[in-house]
């Protein structure tokens, strides 16, 4: 139990004491602005993907809901 503690303890005050030397972010304006850029347009990407599987997700239920993906064995015939 004392080393489990130890470890929660370790991983939380680790990453601060890195963070001070390490720097994460380039100091030049232009290349921040790449950086930004880039996770902006990812994000988006992100977005996106979730919007574009919710509208396949509904359209699958509509077909469902309507009966139209039935075998065409099954489908009456107008004589």
């Amino acid at each position: 139990m004392k080393a489990f503690i130890f470890g929660i303890f370790f991983l939380l005050a680790a990453p601060p004491i890195q963070a001070a030397t390490i720097e994460t972010f380039p100091t030049v304006p232009y290349d921040r602005f790449i950086i930004y850029q880039s996770l902006i347009l990812f994000w988006l990407f992100i977005l996106g993907l979730i919007v574009i599987l919710r509208l396949k997700l509904k359209e699958i239920e509509r077909v469902q809901k309507l009966k139209l993906d039935t075998p065409d064995d099954q489908i009456p015939y107008l004589s």
